[in-house]
């Protein structure tokens, strides 16, 4: 059974660069198949989805994002991050990372709140 983790960044400055990291079991995020992604959903409104990267490692970015995040990847920890400025107030918000979030293999975390204070 597959499970995704995220890590924990809690409080982050508006000066700070965001990572976030997902750590995924049962399952490998090089299986050509998967397709790796990053939501998020600031308060009071609906989940926003940011990107992903698939099985081969190619990444994809929402286009409406006022800041445009990276996606990065380490196969040997079946890890993979989101990098995103934390200068915006759509930062705040609970992340998710999903795999393959509207198929039928559609798996997602708990979720991790990050709020963007000074």
């Amino acid at each position: 059974q597959v499970q995704l983790q995220e890590s924990d960044p809690g409080l982050v400055k508006p000066s700070q660069t965001l990572s976030l990291t997902c750590t995924v079991s049962g399952d490998s995020i090089t299986t050509i198949s998967r397709y790796w992604n990053w939501i998020r959903q600031p308060p009071g409104k609906g989940l926003e989805w940011m990107g992903g990267s698939t099985g081969s490692g190619s990444t994809y970015y929402s286009p409406s994002l006022k800041s445009r995040p990276s996606i990065s990847r380490d196969t040997s920890k079946n890890q993979f991050t989101l990098h995103l400025s934390s200068g915006t107030p759509e930062a705040t918000a609970v992340y998710y990372c999903a795999r393959d979030p509207l198929g039928p293999l559609a798996s997602w975390g708990q979720g991790t709140q990050v709020t963007v204070s000074s």
